[in-house]
């Protein structure tokens, strides 16, 4: 049985960072490249071996590549966390804009896209897919490329990285969270190169893919350890990748490793100061920033990156704008210099009087659409160290974290809570330590984690309401009140492209519910 009938051709190309060539079948979504890398002497050496892996970093945040249409939505790694983002509570789209960009994920009406390719669960299907696909074929390479040790290990680290990542990131939208759900399917493991007539895999269990997850990252770990400092701050490092480490420990709240790998992950960064986070979030070249892409101005385009959907001046930004939910902005202090990521917009229809409209993200230059994706900064690891020290019982250090970060932005402010109690409910405060650092977590990460990803793992639920500026659709009783931290709605369906080529799925048995599936 092929896993295909017919191959997609994913050809990687360029030397640091230049365009990625994709073409493609319409017929069936593919999972593997094709033979016309099989065999290729790009993987001879470690210096040749550059062309595909920065194939594969240029396609982090290339648009257009990832569906057959609606690219408007479809720029790679950013367009996927602010996905995550829309689907929570911290984001308020105070108006709908065009053909659903992102307000689908807003309101949770994406799921009935799966049968499309130009949709999210197509999207993020084919784009981790791709990454794995060209990172299996680098790392299959690992015992006889060419080069010095530390080279080879550069090239086949970030393979392994890339891999791991890409299984976590599909674990996070096609399954439940791992804790609780080990035994849940989640998807298909492939750890070799793919070529024509490979079989299609079956999907495996959450258990499973976390075990592949965990090995990549720690195979990646070693190498890079043993390898230099990147070349480019685009390409995963050892610290990055302790801090891709840290993240998956969250979700399997195995506290001592999010601990030690959200340090090593910091310990060559530091807090932003008040010109690093006030600029618009928009370049790399801040002391806290860990990972991220660098835009040049023949890779913009004047509607389709993040900036596009956030910045007022223009765009998607001005026509559907976005606003932090009022809950959460009065939980800074008045001396907090993050309020000045927000502007208060007076409306009597919100509880409080005020719609706070972002400025956090913003072109660094407007005429040309310019500004540079921040993948991970030095802030996330701080809040990762210090949750998993409070989870740990070692409270004193985890509020030292909290004062090194909270120094940084607002001298008023003090912490003198305890305990890890957390409520059902995201905005049904408990008053604990805990909820004070994912407070502050929200705050600081606000547009650019992933919501959805830690209310999962936290194992909440959420409401929202019209009074905190929601609109109706997105506060109606079904969607805005999902309270129940088992619930599918957070799960897309696995694409029908899948199905259509992968006879080791049978779609009555393997998709996941098109409900919330309680």
């Amino acid at each position: 049985m092929n896993h295909m009938k017919k191959l997609l051709t994913y050809i990687l190309t360029g030397i640091a960072l230049v365009s990625l060539s994709i073409s493609c079948s319409e017929d069936k979504l593919e999972t593997a490249p094709t033979t016309a890398v099989s065999g290729s002497s790009m993987f001879d050496n470690a210096t040749a071996a550059l062309v595909p892996l920065n194939g594969i970093y240029a396609s982090m945040h290339m648009h257009g590549w990832c569906t057959t249409g609606n690219h408007t939505q479809a720029f790679a790694l950013r367009a996927c966390n602010f996905a995550a983002d829309a689907m929570g509570e911290d984001i308020v789209f105070a108006k709908q804009r065009g053909g659903g960009w992102f307000y689908n994920e807003h309101t949770y009406t994406i799921k009935v896209k799966w049968n499309t390719t130009t949709w999210r669960p197509y999207d993020l299907w084919k784009q981790f897919y791709t990454y794995i696909t060209n990172a299996n074929y680098i790392i299959a390479a690992k015992e006889t490329m060419q080069g010095s040790t530390a080279d080879v290990n550069y090239i086949i680290g970030q393979a392994y990285a890339i891999r791991g990542m890409s299984y976590f990131m599909l674990s996070q939208w096609f399954a439940r969270t791992y804790k609780g759900h080990e035994s849940d399917p989640c998807v298909p493991i492939y750890l070799s190169p793919s070529v024509a007539g490979t079989q299609g895999q079956p999907r495996a269990t959450v258990q499973k893919v976390y075990d592949v997850i965990n090995s990549d990252l720690d195979s990646a770990i070693v190498r890079l350890k043993n390898s230099y400092e990147h070349t480019h701050i685009s390409h995963l490092d050892y610290y990055s990748v302790n801090g891709i480490k840290a993240r998956v420990a969250l979700v399997t709240n195995d506290w001592t490793t999010a601990r030690d790998c959200a340090r090593i992950a910091r310990s060559k960064t530091s807090v932003g100061e008040k010109d690093d986070i006030l600029s618009g979030m928009n370049s790399l070249d801040k002391k806290n920033v860990m990972w991220g892409a660098v835009i040049t101005e023949d890779q913009t385009d004047y509607q389709r990156n993040l900036f596009a959907h956030l910045d007022t001046r223009g765009q998607h930004g001005t026509r559907q704008p976005k606003h932090i939910n009022p809950q959460l902005y009065v939980k800074m202090g008045e001396n907090d210099i993050r309020r000045d990521w927000f502007k208060a917009e007076a409306n009597s229809k919100i509880e409080g009087g005020y719609q706070y409209q972002q400025y956090k993200f913003l072109y660094a230059k407007p005429e040309t659409y310019m500004g540079d994706y921040i993948f991970m900064r030095h802030e996330e690891m701080l809040l990762t160290e210090a949750e998993a020290e409070c989870r740990l019982g070692n409270e004193t250090a985890a509020k030292g974290l909290l004062m090194e970060l909270m120094s940084k932005r607002d001298s008023d402010y003090k912490c003198d809570k305890s305990g890890t109690a957390m409520n059902a409910l995201t905005n049904d405060w408990s008053g604990s330590l805990l909820e004070e650092i994912i407070i502050q977590r929200r705050i600081e990460l606000w547009g650019e984690f992933g919501r959805i990803y830690d209310i999962r793992r936290l194992k909440q639920g959420f409401t929202r309401s019209t009074k905190q500026g929601f609109l109706t659709a997105a506060a109606s009783a079904s969607i805005g009140n999902v309270t129940n931290p088992d619930t599918y709605a957070w799960v897309l369906p696995i694409p029908q492209k899948e199905f259509d080529g992968n006879a080791a799925l049978d779609i009555a048995v393997d998709q996941n519910p098109l409900d919330d599936g309680i």
